[in-house]
């Protein structure tokens, strides 16, 4: 089986530039026209999510449980595998992109390259954010999109009232229409106030959001090596302004501390 590797950027912004692309051309209309007769339930979401994250779990390189990411994940999050009603489960995917996704069954996965630039305090605000995104059910909106893709490109019966079962092959492509799709600058700003809301209520540095976000405007900054940063970032909230709301949240609730300048890391902080 082809092992495919997914990329870019983390908070919300899902693409697999290195994945297999899908073209839709002409399904675009049948994916628009499966969307007005498709009733797609909670469930639903939930099944496709987790034949998609096994499906990507198999064809990527997983952190093992003694693999020090792992160690360093646990530490943090595994007092919220139960976190606001919802039953979450998390692993390390040891690639070279940098990105963290969620989806609708509960499954997180945080990449290694991610970890090795964010601080424990930016990493759990970065987790925050991908909890909000499950709880406000913009993973299940995400999912729905990449099934009827996957259905338009494989002729299935998009136009029908119900989820079909899909082979293999088909879950891949779904998997990478799914990290395909991007979340709409509304849901990011709520996931980003969920993300605070989250670090707040659990007494954890809120500061921790505003660098992460500041980390992430560098990376999306100048350079020939960054072009794939800065495309993804049309769609998306602008970073420096996203830290920014942050900052004057912090500074309203009295729990701002200026980190003065942030930058990258120069060694990984995850050894």
């Amino acid at each position: 089986m082809k092992k495919i590797t997914f990329c870019l950027i983390f908070i919300g912004a899902m693409h697999s530039m290195n994945a297999q692309k899908i073209n839709l051309g002409k399904a675009a209309n049948v994916v628009a026209n499966g969307a007005k007769g498709l009733t797609f339930s909670n469930e639903d979401a939930v099944k496709l999510s987790k034949e998609s994250v096994d499906y990507m779990d198999k064809n990527n390189p997983v952190a093992g449980p003694k693999d020090p990411y792992t160690i360093r994940l646990n530490k943090l999050f595994s007092k919220h595998k139960s976190q606001d009603g919802l039953n979450l489960n998390y692993k390390v995917y040891k690639v070279k992109d940098i990105n963290a996704f969620a989806c609708a069954d509960g499954s997180v996965r945080v990449f290694s390259s991610l970890m090795d630039i964010m601080t424990d305090d930016e990493l759990l605000a970065v987790i925050g954010h991908e909890i909000g995104h499950v709880k406000n059910q913009d993973t299940k909106d995400a999912m729905k999109t990449a099934y009827l893709k996957t259905a338009a490109l494989e002729a299935a019966s998009s136009a029908s009232s119900a989820v079909a079962n899909l082979s293999e092959s088909q879950v891949g492509k779904m998997a990478n229409a799914f990290l395909d799709a991007s979340h709409s600058k509304k849901q990011e700003s709520e996931a980003d106030i969920y993300s605070y809301d989250f670090m707040k209520a659990n007494k954890y540095n809120v500061v921790g959001a505003y660098t992460a976000f500041k980390k992430l405007a560098l990376l999306s900054e100048g350079g020939t090596a960054q072009t794939g940063f800065q495309k993804m970032f049309n769609s998306h909230p602008d970073s420096n302004k996203r830290a920014e709301a942050i900052k004057k949240r912090a500074e309203k609730d009295g729990l701002w501390k200026d980190p003065g300048t942030v930058s990258l890391p120069t060694t990984k902080l995850t050894k």
